[in-house]
């Protein structure tokens, strides 16, 4: 593998999660060993478990793809939030650290307060409005506190399989339902499968420190929407809304475009356009579908 130079393993927590899936589904072909598991098997809130796994499987990764993700669900159970999204994160930085292991941490967009103009670096200041963001921001901290190897990756408005927003959107739109979005929240769409190829690369270059991997370009929620409905072959209305009266985004941040500069000045290339990987998605959920019809798939979209 590039880069790679002997046989790794790499544990990926939250692998049934959207990057997880995917970051495995690369990984599969490469010669490496994966260890996956979930809340099920290794509760990464558990200290003791954490530390366990790492000591009898000596993984030299470790990424964190889990997390509490549904802002709203954050709000109404905040202490939850922060346990998953930051105390989860803290114990694995700190068998990471026991461990000698990189680890990998997913973040967010979230963690800045949405009142900037222009897209946000990696320099600038995190002033998350949110639990969500706030509970990401506390996972953030914690790593950069217990594990000087590792990654940040802040990433926005993911989808692939099983995208609650983009599902939901598409459910409404198969059953005739006019759909409604706010144009008044903006950020850069990121496909799941460019995400995850990206972070592989950067754990292939032996990359540290923070960067933001998102598709290129940015959107309001009505415009994600009414492309996503267009490419879907769907012909049903699609209105703009305010964030308030958009009840799939309502807690997101307004302005939350993410400017990938640490790509940029390190020389690695960006991921393609938002629409570009949004259009590739979609004939891969048309090909998913197509196979299901036939028998020949048995696997569903979602968690």
């Amino acid at each position: 593998m590039e880069g790679w130079s002997r046989m790794l393993k790499i544990w990926i927590c939250g692998a049934g999660g959207r990057v997880g899936r995917k970051m495995t589904d690369i990984l599969a072909s490469r010669p490496v060993e994966l260890l996956l598991t979930d809340a099920d098997s290794v509760d990464i809130t558990d200290s003791e478990a954490v530390m366990e796994y790492a000591h009898i499987n000596r993984p030299h990764y470790i990424v964190n793809c889990a997390g509490l993700t549904d802002a709203a669900a954050c709000e109404d159970c905040p202490e939850e939030a922060y346990r998953v999204n930051a105390l989860g994160a803290r114990n694995l930085s700190v068998a990471a650290r026991m461990g000698k292991s990189r680890l990998v941490q997913m973040s967010t967009d979230d963690v800045f307060d949405g009142r900037s103009l222009v897209p946000y670096t990696e320099f600038d200041p995190v002033s998350p409005r949110t639990v969500y963001g706030k509970s990401k921001m506390a996972g953030e901290n914690f790593v950069r506190e217990f594990c000087n190897r590792h990654i940040i990756v802040r990433s926005s408005w993911i989808f692939g399989d099983g995208s609650p927003y983009l599902e939901r959107i598409l459910e409404m739109a198969g059953q005739g339902k006019t759909i409604r979005a706010a144009s008044d929240q903006m950020a850069s769409p990121t496909g799941a499968d460019g995400l995850a190829a990206k972070i592989i690369e950067l754990m292939e270059h032996g990359e540290d420190g923070l960067y933001h991997v998102t598709g290129q370009g940015c959107c309001s929620r009505y415009e994600l929407a009414k492309e996503a409905v267009r490419l879907a072959g769907y012909q049903v209305p699609v209105e703009p809304v305010n964030a308030s009266e958009d009840t799939l985004s309502s807690m997101r941040p307004s302005y939350s475009v993410l400017d990938n500069m640490m790509l940029r000045i390190s020389n690695m290339r960006l991921l393609p356009h938002w629409k570009v990987m949004l259009e590739e998605y979609m004939k891969e959920r048309r090909a998913g579908s197509r196979r299901r019809a036939e028998g020949k798939d048995g696997i569903g979209y979602g968690k």
